[in-house]
């Protein structure tokens, strides 16, 4: 029950959060106060020489496989473990149910997106839910989800958890050289688009942060968690304990603009964004979509303009450690069905963002994340080979 409650737990924030809940299954428990540090290693193993975390043989991976593929794990395991986290939310403060319930009473749910085309990979059961993120379920749930994983994941700080894992990634991109570029774009904007923004928890986020701005675009192909996002930001409540309805007080920011889309075709002009932001969205694409999303970042950027990532990072020492272990992995790619892949393809993925921007600097965020910056340059990047790349590459995690 334990390895569930951590599976479900590490894919339930959803899109937009994707956080670092893998953390509780190697935290030490010894000192509940500390904040997981940086790992360090003198040396780093490729993901072409990590083994994918197969299922073995013995009676309790049997026994686990059989209870993934029955009713069990939809009817009874699921339940279980979501009530696990809803009662980790009440206890630390979020109130999960009163916010839910207020949250449901706002929306029109009778929408009917049944004319969207989604690509097939996305057409899966994601984070436990059996529609994936097409649900208005998994939409309302997400930053409900988030909250609550952030107080298991940072317990000194309670329902501030995810406000500081959050904080780790922002920290890591500033200290790499994240910016917004002087230049506006042909429209006379410095413009912030964001991919895979779910509820647009993130969005929001980059909205307080750069004022500077002028508009921020975040994409998402779920309408249901567009429609969630929009509705947040329309009614701009405050925290309950404030008075209204949900759990974080958000603020109506006429900038701000969440659309239904595919980030891998967004229909966005050329040169047109300061910075393209995915926040824990790549573990949940296929490689060869991955490079599409990269691809299409690179096209809408303006010279000098950035693309910001922050993600799981499967080079660490801890998520080897974690991945090695079948029982627990298994559980995980129950729940995030890209995600051996998205590990297997790292060093993949990086060196194709390398090879197409000028400069790509990475460094660690916590002990299990990295943070991502790779800048455009003023003229089109026509070189590559394994020299350049190189030398394009300024690697700080390890």
């Amino acid at each position: 029950k334990n390895l569930l409650l951590l599976a479900l737990a590490t894919s339930n924030g959803c899109s937009a959060f994707q956080s670092g809940i893998i953390h509780s299954a190697t935290i030490r428990r010894d000192n509940h106060n500390i904040l997981i540090p940086p790992l360090y290693s003198s040396s780093t193993t490729t993901t072409t020489d990590q083994p994918k975390s197969q299922p073995r043989s013995g009676i309790a991976q049997e026994l686990l496989n059989l209870a993934l593929n029955s009713p069990l794990w939809t009817y009874v395991m699921v339940p279980q473990a979501r009530a696990s986290i809803v009662k980790t939310a009440e206890s630390n403060g979020i109130q999960w149910m009163n916010a839910k319930s207020w949250l449901q009473n706002q929306l029109i749910t009778t929408n009917d997106y049944s004319d969207i085309v989604y690509p097939a990979y996305y057409k899966q059961s994601f984070h436990a839910y059996q529609e994936g993120n097409l649900s208005y379920d998994a939409a309302i749930e997400q930053e409900l989800a988030s909250r609550a994983v952030g107080a298991r994941n940072f317990p000194k700080y309670g329902e501030r958890g995810e406000d500081v894992f959050r904080d780790s990634f922002d920290k890591a991109l500033v200290s790499i050289g994240a910016r917004i570029c002087d230049c506006a774009n042909d429209e006379g904007k410095k413009v912030i688009v964001d991919f895979g923004c779910g509820t647009g928890t993130s969005t929001r986020r980059m909205a307080r942060q750069y004022p500077q701005v002028d508009e921020l675009i975040g994409i998402d192909l779920s309408p249901y968690f567009v429609d969630v996002g929009t509705t947040l930001l329309k009614l701009a409540p405050n925290a309950i304990e404030n008075g209204s309805g949900w759990i974080t007080s958000i603020e109506s920011d006429e900038r701000i603009t969440l659309r239904q889309g595919d980030m891998a075709n967004t229909s966005l002009p050329s040169n047109y964004a300061s910075v393209v932001n995915l926040s824990l969205v790549v573990h949940e694409l296929p490689t060869s979509v991955a490079k599409q999303v990269v691809s299409e970042a690179y096209r809408i950027l303006q010279p000098g303009g950035q693309l910001w990532i922050s993600e799981m990072d499967f080079e660490s020492t801890a998520y080897k450690a974690q991945r090695e272990n079948a029982l627990l992995f298994s559980l995980l790619r129950a729940t995030e069905p890209y995600l051996d892949e998205y590990a297997d393809g790292m060093q993949e993925l990086r060196e194709f963002i390398v090879d197409l921007f000028e400069s790509t600097k990475i460094t660690a965020a916590t002990g299990r994340h990295y943070a991502l910056v790779a800048e455009k340059g003023l003229e089109s990047n026509d070189t590559d080979g394994d020299v350049d790349r190189v030398k394009r590459l300024e690697d700080y995690r390890f």
